[in-house]
């Protein structure tokens, strides 16, 4: 498949490793223009691009910068993309530690995916925002171990919803759908599935323990 990941932090430069060692055709951007990813990009075959050419033929879209910084993302970004694509939002809000009052968040009550998928002007799949990005390298399981960790994953789109949740599947990792894109408050930050480290029981039972209020440490 081909894969657009734009964001090469931990999360996007260890999925880069990870999908281009399964034979994925991985393209990697940051913001820093991609002579800064010679290194990332010599280690593992991946392609480092621009942000504007990281979604040209791209069947996935991985978005994976900070949460303020998605509004600064190029117009047209999703113009190349391949028909029928879909994109992965990985981010968080962190008010007082990074992004500031985000007003759509806090006045507006959109959970963090709606206000990312609102500025992306194209539905987002909720996925790996509670990943530890370490996990991503080192977790990986065959199906059926009982070691095995779920990832939960909310998103509107079906077919994209499918589609992600296969590549999850793929890269070692189990799944359980936690709704659509208004139910994904139950895996934003300090809730029971954030950084959880279980299966498909034990990741279920934490989304179903999740409260709608959002905690005063992640408020602006």
């Amino acid at each position: 498949m081909k894969i657009g990941i734009i964001g090469a932090g931990n999360i996007g430069g260890n999925l880069t490793r990870r999908l281009s060692a399964l034979g994925h055709e991985v393209a990697v951007a940051n913001s820093r223009g991609p002579e800064t990813l010679t290194a990332l990009a010599e280690e593992t075959g991946a392609t480092a691009v621009s942000v504007a050419e990281a979604a040209r033929g791209a069947e996935i879209v991985v978005v994976t910068i900070p949460f303020k910084n998605v509004p600064e993302l190029p117009a047209g970004l999703f113009d190349g993309a391949a028909p029928g694509f879909a994109v992965i939002d990985t981010g968080n809000y962190y008010p007082r530690q990074r992004d500031g009052r985000i007003a759509g968040v806090e006045d507006e009550g959109l959970t963090e995916s709606r206000w990312t998928e609102k500025q992306l002007g194209h539905p987002v799949i909720k996925a790996f925002n509670g990943t530890y990005a370490q996990d991503i390298l080192d977790r990986h399981r065959p199906a059926g171990a009982e070691d095995r960790i779920a990832l939960p994953v909310a998103g509107d789109d079906e077919a994209a919803k499918k589609a992600v949740r296969d590549l999850i599947e793929e890269l070692g990792f189990d799944t359980v759908d936690s709704g659509g894109l208004d139910d994904s408050w139950r895996q934003q930050p300090d809730t029971p599935v954030y950084g959880l480290r279980e299966g498909v029981e034990g990741v279920t039972r934490a989304l179903a323990q999740a409260s709608p209020d959002r905690p005063e440490g992640f408020r602006g």
